[in-house]
């Protein structure tokens, strides 16, 4: 399995950069060119339902889950819901995992749910994908996992981001967020799933 250079040197909070890339096709151009049986979670949210509309525009065949109803999404459930994951998984060969809670409900939400969705839901999504031998695996992170790390040094502009800076979180999102991206590469090393993680602004 070849891994590709990813990263982008970025000034903090300027651009998002993507990170881990361990697959031997981009995913997003493999899925719709061929026509492959894509999920895509958290379908109701702003970037998922960018997922499902610019997929389904270039072919692909989506499947679309989410908690909450909308017009991109064909399931309704949660992602921690392990039943559940099995039978959407079926036939499924490429996944895009961009549900979760995020940084604006901290002010609502309380931890744990956080948890529940964000950890709990990652390991039941990416064990489904496993057990359903899905060809790669695409989970949308942020870079609010950088945290106290985007803080530049007092004789420095800016804070420069790389795959090699350590995540600093600064709250229960950024810690969830910064675990799944562990998860993932635990099921990259761990059971061979291909696995890509795009750290997003």
């Amino acid at each position: 399995m070849g891994t590709h250079a990813a990263t982008m040197r970025v000034r903090a909070g300027v651009r998002s950069s993507p990170l881990l890339l361990h697959a031997g096709t981009p995913p997003t151009a493999a899925a719709a060119e061929s026509g492959m049986r894509t999920l895509v979670t958290g379908s109701s949210g702003h970037l998922g339902e960018a997922l499902v509309r610019t997929l389904r525009a270039r072919g692909a065949d989506v499947v679309s889950l989410d908690s909450r109803p909308s017009r991109y999404t064909n399931i309704v459930g949660c992602v921690s819901d392990r039943a559940l994951l099995r039978d959407v998984m079926a036939g499924v060969e490429v996944v895009f995992h961009a549900a979760a809670h995020h940084k604006p409900q901290l002010a609502f939400l309380p931890r744990q749910a956080f948890l529940d969705t964000n950890i709990i839901g990652t390991q039941t999504v990416l064990d489904a994908a496993v057990a359903a031998n899905v060809r790669a695996f695409v989970m949308t992170s942020s870079t609010t996992v950088f945290g106290d790390a985007l803080t530049p040094p007092a004789d420095q502009p800016a804070a420069w981001i790389d795959e090699s800076v350590t995540p600093i979180p600064k709250n229960i999102y950024g810690v969830t967020k910064a675990s799944s991206e562990d998860l993932c590469q635990l099921a990259h090393r761990n059971d061979g799933l291909a696995c890509v993680v795009l750290r997003v602004a």
